[in-house]
């Protein structure tokens, strides 16, 4: 390496060089658009989180659910292919005897440890049954343990699928052991 690559002086100030024209090319365009300019492109926009949110492509994955029957069961039948095939290893399910004799299994606990999970949608896809989905629409959601990311089979049976605009049918859930103040 030469003297001056060894310094970095030349890429440290190029680059603030790179940084300082953006900015002031966005600078520039804000104040040509708040002026009246409508021709151009406007300049980086910040969204006001959690005010303004983005628009999300319909295909974003987001928190699991599992979906009811008509007569208001779970559809998962217990097969175990969402587990069998979840690379995080995050899905846990215990089967039992269904009382309808038409139905083989019915699943005693289902949990997703959403600590774990890498949302890539392969329970979604081996699932047999459509019986699980990942269209909440639900983004944020957090806990203060490992405990509290675990969703059972009830909280992921209380969510309902995302509106057509992308926003959450269901409230987010809130762990047990994490308490709203108000």
């Amino acid at each position: 390496m030469k003297l001056r690559q060894r310094f970095y002086l030349l890429e440290v100030l190029s680059g603030l060089g790179l940084t300082a024209r953006h900015f002031f090319e966005n600078m520039g365009r804000h104040v040509a658009h708040s002026l009246g300019r409508k021709g151009g492109a406007r300049g980086a926009v910040t969204i006001q989180y959690p005010e303004e949110r983005r628009p999300y492509s319909p295909r974003l994955r987001t928190l699991h659910r599992l979906v009811r029957r008509e007569d208001g069961s779970p559809r998962c039948v217990a097969c175990m292919m969402c587990e069998t095939v979840c690379p995080a290893h995050c899905i846990y399910i215990v089967a039992a005897e269904h009382p309808n004799p038409e139905i083989e299994k019915v699943a005693e606990r289902f949990d997703i440890d959403l600590g774990k999970c890498v949302f890539c949608g392969y329970c979604v896809e081996a699932c047999p049954e459509d019986a699980i989905r990942m269209d909440t629409g639900i983004l944020e959601f957090s806990s203060f343990s490992r405990g509290g990311m675990v969703y059972t089979k009830e909280a992921l049976l209380a969510l309902e699928p995302a509106g057509p605009d992308g926003k959450p049918g269901s409230p987010v859930p809130i762990p047990a052991n994490r308490t709203v103040d108000a």
